[in-house]
């Protein structure tokens, strides 16, 4: 990244990072990004970094720091699970038992133990959008949890495709909810992803424990 671009954007990562203290964690959308962007946010302290391709996780992971967490957060088929599994960190995407057997099964094959999050599609209106619904929450992450090689950390949200601030936070709200009738079943819980670049103060203001921000990261204003 160049200085020039650096300067540009540095406002917004402060931003981001002082809305986000001791609230939540940063996740770092770097989809499409080359080594050299992820490098400056690397370098800046970030470790948690989130693609939504299984090839690109793949390539990126191979040369870049080891210590970085990457996270997978897009759809993700189950022909791609063994491509990622020696990389990822954590799949936030987990949305039906089909994939946890996948998951399960690659990384059993690496005698290794995945994080998850169950993916749970709560904007009613975005009817493109993948995940779970609300009805298979519990019965999803019992079956989840009696898997050997998966620890469900939480769950992850998207807001949805809308500029109405009021519409957004009923969709985080809702998702509160549900996170917090999990928790009360299941202590152990304690992720709660949502908020992205447009909505991440209103995630934020819902209890959102990591927020994703790629677009506002990256680019100028």
């Amino acid at each position: 990244m160049s200085a020039i671009i650096w300067f540009m954007i540095e406002k917004n990562y402060r931003k981001v990072k002082e809305a986000s203290e001791g609230k939540a964690v940063l996740c770092v959308v770097s989809k499409t990004r080359s080594f050299e962007e992820i490098m400056t946010y690397y370098e800046a302290g970030e470790r948690v970094f989130a693609e939504n391709r299984a090839a690109e996780l793949k390539k990126k992971a191979a040369v870049l720091p080891s210590d970085i967490q990457w996270q997978f957060i897009g759809h993700l088929q189950t022909n791609k699970v063994r491509m990622i599994m020696p990389y990822v960190s954590c799949i936030q995407s987990l949305d039906s038992r089909r994939l946890a057997d996948e998951i399960e099964k690659a990384a059993a094959g690496i005698n290794r133990t995945v994080d998850v999050l169950l993916e749970f599609h709560i904007a009613e209106e975005d009817t493109n959008k993948t995940g779970a619904s609300e009805e298979d929450a519990f019965s999803l992450l019992a079956y989840c949890r009696a898997l050997s090689h998966l620890c469900v950390k939480g769950i992850m949200v998207m807001g949805p495709h809308t500029d109405d601030e009021e519409r957004i936070r009923a969709v985080f709200e809702k998702a509160r909810t549900l996170f917090e009738a999990l928790r009360a079943e299941y202590p152990d819980l304690t992720v709660l992803s949502m908020g992205m670049s447009s909505d991440y103060e209103t995630a934020l203001s819902c209890g959102s424990t990591m927020i994703r921000i790629g677009t506002m990261l990256f680019e100028e204003e």
